[in-house]
């Protein structure tokens, strides 16, 4: 700039050529006007770098100061881990140590508050207040029991212990069979005795205290179509008729031990729950009646009853209760199924026959009838 500055100013004019004042003037101008334009031009082109190297210098520090945070923080993230690590190991270490401590420290919590020998106290409690609470629940409880007490003993006054106070509701006898069966289910194989010996020593078991040796020696012979009624006191002892295992033949086990089980025409027996007081109205007895309860009536072809009444004789009533009618036996009759079809189920009804006897509730199947199911195998 400055060459070409200087060339402005030294221009080859000729000699010949005479300048007017104006035009130099004008130059003049123009060349101080180059000379600050070159001035400021210098001045820019100095201050610039100086700005340049600032900003690399400032960049430098700040890269700088980044890299020393990232240090610091890497620095500060090991000594963590390191503390971590040293903790953990602390932990390890003092694992072992802290639960045989705990186990101990807790023994001696326990035993310092069953027993603290400094303060005398027992379950943290002193000698004075636990008697005191002794004291409280010993009346508290005597006082109790004796309530309860006064309330059983009036109870008693209240109930006769040789009738029951409400029987209305038990008026229809209920009835069972026996033997005992599963479900009321007698199955067995002919063939096979281990299926029905247990239905053998059932009815023995259940026929001992029938047998005529020892209702001989307990109960009396009654005249039988009557009622047995014997007046007196209700604490008096009654006496009681007899029912010998005779009465029931082919299926008292005296002449076939087996009870028809070996030869596929099985006894069972049907006995009425004893009812105090129970009397069959109009002086008939209840009699018993067997018959399949749905399918084909020919699948149970012949029924043999023992008695041969099919029927629980006056005699056998009233009951006076257990406690004044000792050796009571219950009246029982057999059913002898002689003719059923073999090798598959059959449902049987037996119904209670009498006046004032109910055989038709639907909600309870044991009230005036029992219903049980044979099938015999061969």
């Amino acid at each position: 700039m400055r060459r070409q500055l200087r060339s402005r100013r030294v221009p080859a004019f000729p000699h010949s050529y005479c300048y007017r004042l104006d035009d130099q003037d004008e130059v003049n101008q123009n060349y101080l006007a180059d000379e600050e334009e070159e001035a400021e031009e210098e001045a820019r082109v100095m201050v610039v770098p100086d700005l340049e190297e600032e900003e690399e210098k400032e960049e430098e520090e700040e890269e700088e100061e980044e890299e020393e945070e990232e240090e610091e923080e890497e620095e500060e993230e090991e000594e963590e881990k390191e503390e971590k690590e040293e903790e953990e190991k602390e932990e390890e270490e003092g694992q072992g140590q802290s639960t045989g401590n705990t186990w101990w420290r807790k023994l001696q919590i326990m035993n310092e508050y069953l027993w603290d020998p400094e303060k005398r106290m027992s379950l943290a409690r002193t000698g004075q207040s636990w008697s005191l609470i002794l004291v409280i629940y010993f009346f508290f409880y005597a006082s109790l029991a004796a309530v309860i007490t006064l309330c059983m003993y009036q109870l008693f006054l209240t109930i006769d212990p040789y009738i029951p106070t409400f029987t209305e509701r038990v008026k229809p006898p209920g009835v069972m069979v026996r033997p005992f069966a599963h479900s009321l289910n007698f199955n067995f194989n002919v063939s096979e005795p281990d299926t029905w010996q247990h239905y053998v020593i059932s009815l023995n078991g259940f026929l001992q205290g029938y047998n005529d040796s020892l209702q001989e020696e307990m109960n009396i012979d009654c005249p039988p179509g009557q009622y047995f009624i014997q007046d007196g006191n209700e604490d008096e002892d009654k006496k009681a008729c007899q029912f010998k295992r005779s009465f029931l033949k082919n299926c008292s086990g005296l002449e076939d031990p087996t009870f028809g089980y070996s030869t596929g025409q099985p006894c069972i027996l049907l006995k009425m729950n004893r009812i105090v007081g129970f009397r069959p109205e109009l002086g008939d007895p209840v009699k018993v009646s067997c018959k399949v309860q749905r399918g084909d009536d020919n699948d149970i072809r012949s029924i043999n009853y023992y008695p041969e009444s099919a029927s629980f004789d006056l005699r056998y009533y009233p009951y006076y209760g257990k406690l004044t009618h000792v050796n009571y036996t219950s009246p029982l009759v057999a059913m002898h199924f002689t003719d059923v079809v073999k090798n598959q189920a059959v449902p049987v009804q037996c119904q209670l026959k009498g006046k004032g006897i109910r055989n038709n509730v639907i909600n309870d199947h044991f009230v005036g009838r029992v219903i049980f199911t044979l099938n015999i195998e061969t």
